[in-house]
């Protein structure tokens, strides 16, 4: 699957990526994707191969005059509800990071603008909802941009690094999210 924007490309990964994915992975810039650094070209190369499989839910953001890899998006369905009640994968929670070299140049909401419009319109998604920490303001306005609303606030939600005296660092994080009959109404 290949998802085309004015500026953009959204396409799975493949051989090659390995240089531009390491580029952005090398120093996440915020906390959730600590579990995703790498330390080398080969950690990037077994990466690029591992997202290459996926070709339906997990994209490279690619620049269209240049080829160059600057991101990723990536969402996989869900259950409706948790509890087992609907067991329709209805609903999805993306997962977008930018090279920081990128960022403020509005690929962000260009990615995610065609990848929330391929979720509800070719993929059954009825409820898109996202998790950004308190202190991740790009992320906030981008979600808001993208017509999301915000549903809570959950203080000391969860932990992804550790404190110098190795105590995990709970952080403070948001959840957004916009139904399919909202989308449609933009």
């Amino acid at each position: 699957m290949i998802i085309e924007t004015e500026r953009l490309i959204l396409r799975p990964f493949k051989d090659g990526d390995e240089k531009d994915v390491f580029e952005y992975l090398n120093e996440p810039a915020v906390n959730c994707f600590s579990n995703m650094k790498l330390h080398s070209m080969e950690e990037a190369k077994e990466e690029v191969l591992r997202r290459s499989a996926e070709i339906e839910y997990y994209f490279a953001i690619v620049l269209k005059d240049s080829g160059k890899v600057i991101g990723e998006i990536e969402a996989y369905p869900e259950p409706a509800d948790e509890h087992g009640a609907d067991p329709k994968m209805d609903t999805f929670s993306p997962c977008w990071m930018l090279n920081n070299n990128y960022q403020g140049k509005g690929y962000a909401y260009e990615a995610a603008h065609a990848f929330f419009d391929y979720l509800f319109r070719d993929k059954g998604a009825r409820r898109i909802y996202a998790y950004t920490e308190d202190y991740n303001k790009a992320s906030q306005r981008l979600c808001e941009k993208l017509g999301m609303r915000q549903e809570g606030l959950f203080k000391e939600f969860i932990s992804f690094v550790k404190n110098l005296d190795g105590t995990p660092l709970y952080e403070n994080t948001y959840q957004y999210a916009i139904l399919k009959k909202e989308w449609n109404t933009k």
